[in-house]
């Protein structure tokens, strides 16, 4: 059975992405800890962290740091926080977020309801700093399909 992500990926389920390319995808997460946290999930579904390649694991790495970038460009928080956990869905992404303090980085922090526009106000943000960091070519066309 497909995961949420994968379902996410392949359009089943709607996203809101900022980057693509061949090995993961990074969209924003429907119930964000705060502004522009974002989600670095690999296509391939794999189960946890510690199951993926050391080559996997570097790429995603890679697209956080990118992703982390972009975010302190738009927000202004002291630092970008990386989050690996995976018991809401057995497919390993790592949850990249701008952070204000160590309290904060907790899922009980997360949002629900979270309205569209603000969801898509924060994406369309983090997309326009990617592309001005140079990483346009990763970024999707539109925020909600892959190209």
């Amino acid at each position: 059975m497909s995961s949420v992500f994968t379902k996410i990926i392949d359009g089943t389920i709607p996203g809101r992405f900022v980057w693509q390319d061949d090995v993961a995808v990074a969209f924003l997460t429907h119930e964000p800890i705060t502004d522009g946290h974002a989600l670095v999930v690999p296509r391939a579904e794999i189960p946890q962290f510690v199951d993926a390649s050391d080559d996997v694991l570097a790429h995603l790495s890679a697209i956080a740091k990118s992703v982390g970038l972009a975010q302190l460009s738009v927000w202004p928080a002291p630092r970008v926080a990386v989050l690996v956990a995976g018991f809401e869905v057995p497919h390993l992404h790592l949850h990249v977020l701008p952070a204000w303090d160590e309290s904060h980085l907790t899922f009980s922090h997360a949002r629900a309801g979270v309205p569209s526009a603000e969801l898509d106000a924060a994406g369309e943000r983090l997309r326009a700093a990617l592309r001005a960091q140079g990483h346009g070519g990763h970024v999707p066309r539109t925020m909600d399909a892959l190209d």
